[in-house]
């Protein structure tokens, strides 16, 4: 799991998180944690940039007012295939 500074402390078992190294206060980072800031992140923006292509639908930002079971995760599911109907659009 790839994480930012927001969830720190965050360990979930059985599961492997990265996250970014922090710089000391009044010294620098080592280039290999300069590095691997660097791979972090750029995996990082792919996921972010996916998570704001989802939420082009206003259901999936918006209070879902909707009571009934499991709907909430339907608006979801369908707010994701239209984000990949758009990729895949886009891409032909």
């Amino acid at each position: 799991m790839y994480k930012d500074t927001g969830f720190q402390g965050y360990e979930p078992n059985g599961v492997r998180t990265f996250h970014p190294c922090k710089k000391p206060k009044g010294k620098e980072l080592s280039p290999a944690q300069q590095e691997q800031n660097s791979l972090i992140s750029s995996i990082r923006i792919v996921i972010e940039h996916i998570i704001a292509g989802i939420k082009r639908c206003r259901i999936v930002k918006d209070l879902f007012r909707n009571t009934k079971e499991h709907y909430d995760d339907l608006v979801m599911e369908i707010a994701c295939a239209l984000h990949n109907f758009r990729v895949h659009c886009r891409q032909s």
